[in-house]
């Protein structure tokens, strides 16, 4: 018995075609919208008003002549400071995703150039906004803690 292809079955045929072209796009909508960390700065207007103080600041901060690099070892954020002897550090841990709250965390020194976190540093990956002071002197760094 042959069976033939009747408007029912192009329906049906259709509807799945098109169900599942719109539960994937509602899929990763959904995944985009709840992964997303935000907007950059929140009103670009203001941002620009602000923009040439941010370039004397980067200036004023690269003739300090200091460098930084930040590395995981166990729980703890380690942060490598050269250029900047007895400086104060704190920092703000920000996971990438925006999945976890902000961490504030604040150093103490193991040498004249190395700092470990007083706070732990979850498991995972982490970008640090760094403040460094030394006196009245100070600079304001990012870097990326992998997990």
């Amino acid at each position: 018995m042959i069976r033939h292809f009747t408007g029912f079955h192009m329906l049906g045929f259709s509807v799945a075609f098109f169900g599942i072209i719109v539960a994937v796009n509602i899929t990763m909508a959904m995944l985009a919208t709840r992964t997303f960390g935000g907007t950059v700065v929140d009103n670009s207007y203001v941002a620009s008003q602000k923009f040439n103080g941010w370039l004397a600041e980067a200036r004023a901060e690269r003739a300090l002549d200091w460098r930084l690099s930040a590395e995981r070892e166990g729980h703890f954020a380690i942060i490598h400071l050269d250029g900047a002897d007895g400086a104060q550090v704190k920092a703000t841990a920000i996971h990438p995703l925006g999945r976890l709250p902000d961490k504030t965390l604040h150093f103490i020194r193991l040498s004249s150039h190395r700092y470990r976190s007083i706070e732990l540093l979850p498991a995972g990956r982490w970008r640090l906004e760094i403040e460094v002071r030394q006196g009245r002197r100070g600079a304001h760094f990012v870097d990326e803690v992998p997990a």
